[in-house]
């Protein structure tokens, strides 16, 4: 296990009718007047945002409000909430809805307090100071409610690129799993598939000795696989939403990913994917998942096997580890389009003669120099070869 610092200070309001508390909880944490950020019509439709504003009225909590954040995020909206922040003089952003919603709401926290332009973070500049940030989470995928990361698309060039900082950590939480009840299935089941990459994403790392945090990652992982299947059967299942949310947030705080080192080339792989084709992020992981992971396997084959065996119930063949690495992988494909999942480029809407610049984006875009760096460093074959085992 390697040295780390860990901090979470994230307050967590989890159960039915949670939202009721955010008023209360944005005074509790230093916020007189509030941004309430959000994105279509099912937070209006369903009677939230209503009960989110009367909680705050109540609470004698002043606020504006933006809507109007699409999946996949965007830079422009983000522009236009730092300068409304700025003329109101907001002290609090609230972010009702899912992981976009958080996402821009952090980056428009983040943008609020600084000179420059907020782009500068998603370029790899640590985010140090923001605007305290709440979150009321309406699906359980991005783990955006207690992690340190936000995720946006700029416009100009269509790159889709993350920034981190402790600083945009949201200082609460409300996390009522009533909320996710009424999501479409194929919402839903992309939400799982992207915690489970979260999981997987941390899970393949060249450190040694994480026996801790492998034991969390393979709990976690064996939660979805218990529960995703009983709340596509059942979405009112209101218990197994309950562990598949508080699993979103374990996933991607960062408590399972301490000490060593991570991957995520699957998510930058992906990236690309639902920048150019603005489909599901949960969707594009499907695809990409299985493909990055077979491409990888031999960098490790024993901890393709190990999480084979221990979640999917593989059995270990010791003479040939690589059958029980690919079964594994079989396994979690299968697992993934049960759910709803696609399993190829066609199924996802991409195309084939778009890899080239797929790979020249996500390489090179942006200030990139020719590879990305995980579990295994790829260059540009690599990134184009991985691309074409998605077709």
């Amino acid at each position: 296990m390697e040295n780390f610092s860990f901090y979470s200070p994230t307050f967590f309001e989890f159960g039915k009718d949670a939202e009721n508390n955010a008023g209360s909880l944005v005074k509790r944490f230093g916020g007189s007047k509030v941004l309430i950020h959000y994105g279509g019509g099912s937070v209006v439709r369903s009677g939230l945002l209503d009960r989110v504003k009367a909680s705050l009225k109540a609470s004698n909590v002043q606020f504006v409000e933006l809507g109007g954040v699409k999946p996949n995020p965007r830079s422009g909206l983000v522009y236009e909430g730092i300068e409304l922040c700025k003329k109101e003089n907001v002290d609090f952003i609230l972010a009702v809805g899912g992981g976009s919603t958080i996402d821009s709401s952090k980056a428009i926290a983040a943008g609020v307090v600084y000179d420059g332009d907020f782009w500068d973070f998603y370029m790899g500049k640590t985010i140090e100071q923001a605007l305290p940030v709440g979150t009321i989470l309406t699906i359980a995928a991005a783990g955006s409610e207690g992690s340190p990361d936000s995720v946006i698309t700029k416009e100009e060039g269509m790159f889709k690129r993350g920034a981190s900082g402790d600083a945009i950590r949201p200082r609460f939480s409300i996390l009522n799993p009533a909320l996710t009840q009424t999501l479409p299935a194929y919402q839903t089941a992309c939400g799982i598939t992207d915690i489970m990459a979260h999981l997987y994403e941390r899970y393949l790392t060249n450190s040694t000795e994480v026996e801790v945090t492998d034991r969390m990652i393979e709990a976690l992982m064996l939660t979805l696989v218990h529960e995703g299947p009983r709340v596509i059967e059942n979405p009112n299942n209101y218990e197994a939403r309950a562990n598949i949310l508080w699993a979103g947030m374990m996933a991607h705080n960062n408590a399972c990913g301490v000490g060593r080192s991570q991957d995520w080339n699957s998510h930058n792989i992906e990236h690309e994917l639902s920048a150019t084709y603005d489909c599901a992020h949960g969707a594009g992981l499907a695809v990409t998942m299985p493909a990055v992971f077979t491409y990888v396997m031999n960098h490790n084959v024993m901890r393709f096997a190990q999480v084979a065996v221990r979640v999917w119930g593989c059995q270990m063949d010791f003479e040939h580890p690589e059958v029980t690495a690919k079964a594994g992988i079989k396994c979690l494909q299968n697992f993934l389009i049960a759910l709803g999942m696609p399993k190829n480029f066609a199924e996802l809407g991409a195309n084939e003669k778009d890899i080239p610049q797929l790979v020249n984006t996500l390489c090179y875009g942006d200030g990139r120099t020719g590879s990305i760096s995980g579990f295994v460093t790829l260059n540009t074959d690599d990134c184009t070869n991985i691309y074409k085992l998605m077709l």
